[in-house]
């Protein structure tokens, strides 16, 4: 069995197909399953033996290498999708719905249309998917997003200087919370811990267990702590290299904890 990454956009998330006996290389387009239909997609690497073993969902296949023809119905399912985006923000827009459509596309065999838009709040949006359905003749879905979503599916760069994670490598979006940015010993502006959506960073998420476990030991800021028999008051944690500085006598201390001990 031979397992390809593919990507439906450039600089896309990677995601994974069996691809049975067909041998292809990276940069061709192939025709993918997917739970919505057919879908066209662009090769971007093989995996190896090793990663394959570290892959455990089911995975769908890919039908065929895709031909000219196929790029083709392709590219015109793009021109269309940006005309339904337009006919969609129109209507809405008569309807008077607070709605603000960010993307969409048609499946490959263009059975489905789907329109992902943001809003604040909940929006009845029925008579809205029945004259996209008389104009399309398709089935319609319209997909309400948050701002994460729109997010990593518009993309952008972080404060790191890097492409947006949930545009690039995360595949799915963990919950994150402000004790999170309190654990990793950060300011709570919000223009240091929210990413481009307004939202906390993502990256507090999948970095909060290495902070937990480098933080055992240490005490908290404003903590009253012994020192060669002394009482000190901590006043900086530098969690990652696990040591603090504490205040003794007016005379500032640090300590350094013992890495493998945790003491």
């Amino acid at each position: 069995m031979n397992i390809y990454g593919v990507v439906y956009k450039d600089q896309g998330k990677i995601y994974y197909f069996n691809g049975r006996n067909l041998k292809i290389d990276n940069c061709i387009n192939v025709i993918v399953q997917t739970n919505r239909g057919d879908q066209l997609a662009k090769v971007v690497k093989k995996v190896s033996k090793e990663e394959a073993n570290l892959i455990k969902e089911d995975l769908k296949e890919i039908v065929r290498v895709a031909t000219k023809k196929d790029y083709e119905q392709y590219l015109i399912n793009l021109r269309d999708c940006d005309e339904a985006l337009k006919n969609a923000q129109k209507i809405s827009n008569s309807l008077n719905l607070n709605m603000h459509f960010v993307n969409g596309d048609f499946t490959f065999d263009r059975r489905q249309l789907l329109l992902n838009f943001y809003a604040d709040d909940r929006v009845d949006f029925r008579e809205l998917a029945k004259r996209l359905a008389g104009i399309y003749k398709t089935r319609i879905e319209l997909r309400q997003i948050g701002a994460r979503d729109k997010a990593s599916m518009v993309g952008g760069i972080g404060m790191c200087g890097k492409k947006l994670c949930c545009a690039s490598f995360l595949s799915h979006l963990d919950t994150v919370s402000i004790n999170m940015a309190k654990d990793q010993n950060l300011s709570l502006n919000p223009s240091k811990i929210n990413g481009c959506c307004g939202r906390l960073l993502c990256c507090l998420a999948y970095e909060e267990d290495n902070y937990l476990e480098c933080s055992k030991g240490l005490p908290f800021v404003g903590e009253n702590v012994k020192y060669k028999d002394k009482t000190g008051q901590v006043i900086s944690v530098d969690v990652l290299r696990r040591r603090y500085k504490v205040i003794v006598d007016d005379d500032v201390k640090e300590v350094v904890l013992d890495n493998e001990k945790g003491t």
